[in-house]
């Protein structure tokens, strides 16, 4: 499935574009992991590796990571950089699986 594909669900896709370099993005993947569990089947939560993948991160002019977008229907309706922290990636996804 290509990332076109996975964004343009009509249930909310948090997409974290991250690179492995990053370290506020190592902070993030444990916040992410426990949004997923909080959130379960809501949303779908992907991980972008910027490095490999600057095509989508050229697209949503990505210039730092992490940056988190929420999609819908493939559009993007919410976006953040830097560390967000697990609450209000809930509220946030919350908000728009309503």
């Amino acid at each position: 499935m290509t990332f076109k594909e996975v964004i343009q669900s009509d249930k909310p896709v948090l997409v974290d574009f991250f690179a492995t370099w990053c370290g506020p993005c190592k902070t993030m993947s444990p916040i992410l992991d426990q949004v997923k569990l909080q959130v379960g089947n809501a949303a779908t939560i992907i991980k972008v590796d910027v490095d490999k993948n600057q095509l989508a991160a050229s697209e949503y002019q990505v210039q730092g990571v992490p940056t988190l977008i929420l999609f819908k229907n493939g559009q993007p309706l919410w976006r953040q950089s830097g560390v967000v922290p697990k609450e209000g990636l809930v509220s946030i996804i919350k908000k728009f699986t309503q």
